[in-house]
């Protein structure tokens, strides 16, 4: 099994529903366990700034799949949760991001992971250092914790705690599950 981080957004429509049912999807599957859950942030956009606020988490699962099948899984649920694409950094229902896949430092046409962009964002990197302070980013050995706090003070005040998330309390499964006991 493979120790991987993922980042979830949304800034449309129900965004902390899009968010729940992100995890559901991953969790209902055989090759993917869910880890840990970081609590859920409000942040500004980045890139594209004439839109809604995002709703930004991390997660940690861990999974069996290679890098590219977990890519295609993850595009998967993005469309079946309604994800167009139709701008670069523009609104969407949800978006799901490979951070990092265990150590690994992997460039393709369409993945490269550890996430390109991951350590100049306070929205990954604020919920990632909640779960994985103490990983150590594969690039330059230094720790999550030392890379969020190198960002600009002006990055972090974008990211706001909006809600303590509960995994698997806060998802239907977890409903389901407390019902069914």
């Amino acid at each position: 099994m493979k120790r991987v981080f993922l980042s979830l957004g949304s800034n449309v429509g129900d965004r902390e529903r899009y968010l729940h049912q992100a995890i559901e999807h991953l969790a209902s599957r055989e090759s993917i366990k869910i880890s840990q859950v970081s609590s859920i942030y409000e942040t500004r956009p980045v890139g594209v700034t004439d839109q809604p606020e995002f709703l930004n988490m991390v997660i940690e699962i861990s999974t069996s799949l290679t890098p590219q099948i977990l890519l295609q899984t993850t595009q998967r649920i993005e469309r079946n949760l309604n994800r167009i694409r139709d701008r670069r950094w523009g609104p969407r229902t949800i978006d799901l991001d490979i951070l990092l896949f265990n150590d690994e430092n992997i460039r393709m046409t369409d993945l490269s992971i550890p996430h390109p962009r991951m350590c100049e964002r306070a929205f990954v990197m604020v919920p990632l250092c909640e779960i994985a302070s103490n990983v150590t980013y594969p690039m330059d050995n230094k720790t999550i914790r030392e890379l969020a706090a190198s960002l600009p003070i002006s990055e972090k005040d974008g990211v706001r705690l909006w809600k303590k998330y509960t995994w698997p309390a806060d998802t239907e499964i977890g409903r389901t599950h407390r019902r069914v006991q």
